[in-house]
């Protein structure tokens, strides 16, 4: 009986712990197989501990290239979808204007729509306007298709602002643009962060759309799809446990900033 009242009070709390094993289990695998030495071509059975794919992440050709091409049409596509999304997002969530529903049912779309569809489209649009494939082509898709994301989350900022905020400001004789830089900016920079990350996030680990507008050109999701055909390498393991050891200091660092702002405002 009092294995079952401490598990009862415990229910949510080991569920919340199985989830997350169940979540960073993958994670886990490349970072133990990124140790692995295999014998042929295929890194799926574990044969001896080695660290030289990681005294050589750039042993294999075209990895490296291919991650910072990926890299760089993340970055790009976060600026333009970030700037055209938060302003997409102020427009609808202060401003009245016709069709102002269709557009908000509009934006939906593409987060809904399957990848193939919209891939497919975006392909026979550049196809008929004569366009090239290639990174101009990809930037161009992925930045349509991380819009919707980013428009989401800033425009759910947007809405949950005081505007009593802005007002008092204004009463305060601050102009316009003081009263955006130091306001109301500040109080959406969560959900533009957010919707960026999100962005970032998207765009680099896309697959779909990016094969069907890519060309000749290599992302690093298309170098691991290409090689798991003719044996995924160990330094792409290698690549997958730093950029997510990366992201996991990059959270701790942000929580840490957090709570200590929190301290000195308190």
């Amino acid at each position: 009986m009092a294995f079952v009242n401490w598990l009862r009070r415990r229910l949510v709390v080991i569920a919340g712990l199985l989830t997350l094993a169940y979540l960073l289990l993958p994670n886990v695998v490349v970072t133990v197989f990124s140790f692995n030495n295999p014998q042929g071509r295929f890194n799926y059975e574990w044969q001896e501990f080695s660290t030289a794919a990681w005294k050589d992440p750039c042993g294999v050709p075209g990895l490296c290239d291919s991650l910072t091409l990926s890299l760089r049409l993340a970055l790009w596509a976060t600026l333009g979808a970030t700037l055209l999304g938060t302003m997409i997002a102020f427009a609808l969530a202060r401003y009245r204007f016709r069709a102002r529903g269709a557009v908000n049912s509009l934006i939906f779309l593409p987060m809904a729509m399957p990848e193939v569809v919209m891939a497919a489209s975006l392909l026979t649009l550049f196809l008929n306007m004569g366009a090239r494939l290639g990174f101009w082509t990809v930037l161009i898709a992925h930045i349509m298709f991380c819009l919707s994301f980013v428009v989401v989350a800033v425009k759910a900022r947007v809405m949950s602002m005081d505007p009593r905020l802005e007002q008092a400001a204004q009463d305060l004789y601050a102009g316009p643009v003081q009263t955006f830089l130091r306001v109301t900016l500040p109080i959406a920079a969560p959900g533009i962060a957010a919707g960026a990350l999100l962005a970032f996030a998207l765009s680099f680990d896309d697959f779909i759309i990016t094969n069907f507008n890519a060309g000749s050109t290599v992302t690093f999701p298309m170098f691991v799809w290409g090689s798991a055909q003719r044996g995924t390498p160990v330094q792409v393991n290698v690549i997958g446990t730093a950029m997510f050891v990366i992201a996991v200091a990059l959270v701790l660092v942000s929580m840490a900033v957090g709570r200590r702002r929190d301290r000195q405002q308190a």
